[in-house]
């Protein structure tokens, strides 16, 4: 009779993972149904989710409320949708310049006001409210930066809370006595799943509430509710999901709202190649929140093993934007193999609305453990220094004038300008600019120093390296997005 009940149970198991899984391959496929397209950057802003709010505040099918205010005055709102008795609750941004999860949040609110997947939300709004909290941080948001205005880190304050969207946090989460909370961040890019070149698209973490790390039902459902979604993303993302180490935090909200008693998933959006804007993570985000939810309404994810969950790897950060292997290198007259590790640093603009590279060599030597979003094999190269073009010009125009692909060939990798103009922040072409009086330092491979030289085989200039961005000069294609300016 046990075998029976035992298979019986399997069965329906099987059925609502089943059920899941289509799902979420519908809602993967159609995603560009429900794209918030009028904030497709990561440098979004609270004007930039205000008309979106108040169009949802006007839509009989949401409830939205103003919640709290930054400490810059933005107000802090949330958007509840669904009449069940479990309540599932959102929050993104904590981090001004984690934005990933604000952008998906709107997606998904897209999803619950359209008129597909009835039966799907049906199920969902019957058994859940669902509430989203996002943009904790619109001061940070504002600035492209961490904390927020008061220098605070608020995933560091839930024990003091001096700020007021740490205040607000708390007050909605205990006002909500919440089932479920999804904590979602981003994550620096240059994680990735240990042992292997793969980034940490995705990474997650069931918090400790506890220094033992004990697991209770409350720590035990937000493990099973990740061990769902990560299956999903490797239908997405093979390989490329991460775990983060689970010591205990006792300032961290994760980790105190799993205390208070709310299942608590955080979620981290990392990288993914040639997305800069992480507008594919975000998919991935849309798709396996939402995916998750309906699990939750269903409750298919209660006879998940938690076992599961550990066997996700962890999180390792030992990946470049550019990983150079064996190239040759002639210090003081003698001759070296080196492997360099080079990544592309982003800069904001005055205004955080964009950003531009100013790329590093972040680590030098022997670089057999870490990995690269590109990787060029170099054991056939030598590193030469980069030249200054023999002519100073005088506009602009004139160096847009240049062939670049040419001056590169000849190893060129500066061009002199007579008066670089004061409104250039760095320069708009593949080389760099130079001033009149800069003198041209001798090459010298160290961490820190900007990356720009070339790689010759055979006397014959193949590839160049222009502010940390490989240039394959075999073929036709430039892609450096910008040089810097020496003055």
């Amino acid at each position: 009779m046990k075998q029976i009940v035992f298979a019986i149970v399997c069965s329906f198991s099987l059925i609502g993972m089943s059920q899941s899984t289509d799902l979420t391959s519908q809602l993967y496929d159609t995603y560009a149904n429900y794209n918030e397209t009028s904030i497709g950057e990561r440098r979004i802003k609270r004007a930039d989710i205000q008309p979106l709010i108040d169009n949802y505040a006007s839509n009989e099918k949401f409830k939205v409320a103003t919640v709290g205010k930054s400490i810059g005055g933005k107000d802090l709102s949330l958007i509840s949708i669904g009449s069940g008795k479990t309540n599932v609750f959102l929050w993104s941004q904590m981090h001004g310049d984690e934005p990933t999860a604000t952008q998906a949040i709107f997606d998904i609110l897209n999803f619950f006001n359209s008129p597909d997947f009835k039966v799907e939300k049906e199920a969902i709004l019957a058994n859940l409210t669902v509430h989203f909290l996002p943009m904790l941080n619109p001061d940070g948001a504002e600035l492209f930066q961490r904390r927020n205005l008061l220098g605070v880190d608020i995933n560091r304050d839930a024990l003091r809370l001096q700020s007021p969207e740490s205040k607000t946090l708390k007050r909605v989460r205990d006002s909500l006595n919440a089932d479920f909370g999804f904590n979602l961040h981003d994550q620096s890019t240059y994680y990735n799943a240990e042992r292997t070149e793969k980034p940490a698209t995705i990474s997650y973490l069931a918090p400790a509430y506890n220094y033992e790390k004990d697991i209770n039902e409350t720590r035990g459902n937000a493990m099973k509710i990740i061990v769902f979604m990560n299956d999903i993303l490797q239908k997405y993302a093979p390989g490329q999901v991460g775990r983060y180490n689970d010591d205990f935090e006792p300032r961290a909200f994760g980790d105190n709202i799993q205390k208070w008693g709310t299942s608590t998933i955080l979620i981290e959006s990392g990288g993914y190649p040639e997305d800069i804007e992480k507008q594919e993570i975000r998919k991935l985000n849309y798709t396996s929140i939402l995916s998750a939810i309906y699990t939750i309404a269903k409750k298919s994810y209660e006879t998940i093993s938690i076992e599961e969950y550990e066997k996700i790897p962890e999180n390792d950060r030992k990946l470049f934007d550019l990983k150079i292997t064996g190239v040759n290198y002639n210090l003081m007259g003698n001759n070296y193999t080196i492997d360099l590790g080079i990544n592309q640093v982003e800069v904001d603009y005055p205004e955080h609305n964009t950003f531009w590279y100013s790329s590093r060599v972040l680590d030098q030597g022997d670089l057999s453990t870490y990995y690269g979003y590109e990787t060029l094999d170099a054991s056939e190269y030598t590193i030469k220094q980069a030249k200054a073009y023999p002519k100073t010009l005088n506009t602009l125009e004139e160096v847009k004038a240049l062939n670049f692909k040419d001056l590169l060939l000849q190893g060129y990798g500066f061009v002199r300008m007579a008066k670089i103009p004061s409104s250039e922040i760095n320069s708009p072409f593949p080389i760099h600019l130079i001033g009149p009086k800069y003198k041209m330092p001798e090459l010298k491979l160290e961490p820190g120093i900007n990356p720009t030289f070339f790689l010759e085989k055979e006397g014959k200039v193949e590839y160049a390296v222009i502010n940390g961005f490989l240039v394959d000069l075999k073929t036709g294609t430039i892609k450096v997005p910008n040089g810097m300016i020496y003055n």
